[in-house]
């Protein structure tokens, strides 16, 4: 995804890939009314050769415009399902609690604190 911005037709080099990225993902996405996303994390785990993993998924759309100061990466154009922030308008304690890696992170602890 740093690569992204910098890839096809339309590329942005002289921004931060960040930006780039955002900036593009937008120009992409415009007149786009389906704009579903999801952001995934999956932690991998192998405990005596077995592999464990565990998921968190965070459903949301791409909004119309960039909004947010707060995390990191597509943060500011995604709004997660039910709520009417990006994650870069959330605190960083609500983004935190509802976040894919925080259900993933979530998962994980709940499986070694069962072992």
């Amino acid at each position: 995804s740093a690569r992204y911005s910098r890839m096809g037709e339309i590329t942005f080099p002289d921004m931060k890939p960040a930006e780039g990225n955002i900036r593009k993902l937008l120009m992409e996405l415009e007149g786009v009314t389906e704009r579903e996303a999801r952001f995934r994390t999956v932690i991998a785990l192998i405990l005596n050769g077995v592999e464990c993993q565990f998921e968190g998924i965070v459903k949301g759309e791409i909004t119309l415009d960039s909004s947010g100061a707060e995390g990191f990466g597509y943060d500011p154009v995604f709004r997660p399902a039910g709520y009417h922030k990006t994650f870069a308008e959330m605190d960083l304690e609500l983004k935190n609690q509802i976040s894919h890696r925080a259900k993933a992170v979530q998962q994980l602890t709940e499986f070694l604190t069962g072992m």
